[in-house]
């Protein structure tokens, strides 16, 4: 489901972002969340997917992944960059450091930050309309290439190629 997220776009009230890179984490991968079972912070990466999956990093940031697996699975992908759509007044407000547009959603962390995304949007169905999140397709179309890489960003399972630039 990673490189099929690549193009679509993660709309967030007035705001919204097309999502150039993401990465894969699955049920038997150390680097998961999910890796030990189910606990009350991975909870929603667990189903149904669909859903979104957030969670607060490093103390200090929120990141946003897409629940992907079948219920009780443990599987989602990280949303890791975008490029801003709409909304982008509103996204240099919450991201004041940002120097460019472009800094704005290149990265996990500045992603969630600027769409507002935090532990409130846990849990929430991407899937139904209305909803206050949701990832559409917009009609762009996948990207004409896709570049996988190992992910970054991690200290295991550091060699799986499945992280997915749009290239």
């Amino acid at each position: 489901m990673a490189p099929a997220l690549l193009h679509m776009v993660l709309v967030v009230g007035g705001r919204s972002v097309r999502i150039t890179e993401t990465e894969a984490y699955l049920r038997d991968d150390p680097a998961s969340h999910s890796f030990r079972g189910p606990t009350p912070r991975n909870a929603v990466m667990f189903g149904p997917a669909g859903c979104l999956y957030t969670y607060f990093t490093y103390g200090m940031h929120w990141c946003a992944n897409v629940v992907t697996g079948d219920e009780g699975v443990g599987e989602a992908v990280l949303l890791r960059a975008g490029v801003a759509l709409t909304g982008i007044d509103d996204m240099r407000a919450a991201r004041p450091a940002a120097r460019r547009d472009r800094d704005l959603t290149n990265g996990p962390a500045k992603l969630a930050q600027a769409l507002g995304l935090g532990r409130a949007e846990n849990g929430v169905d991407l899937t139904t309309r209305p909803s206050p999140v949701s990832m559409v397709d917009d009609g762009h179309g996948p990207p004409a290439r896709i570049v996988t890489t190992p992910r970054i960003g991690i200290s295991k399972a550091v060699e799986r190629p499945w992280r997915y630039l749009a290239g």
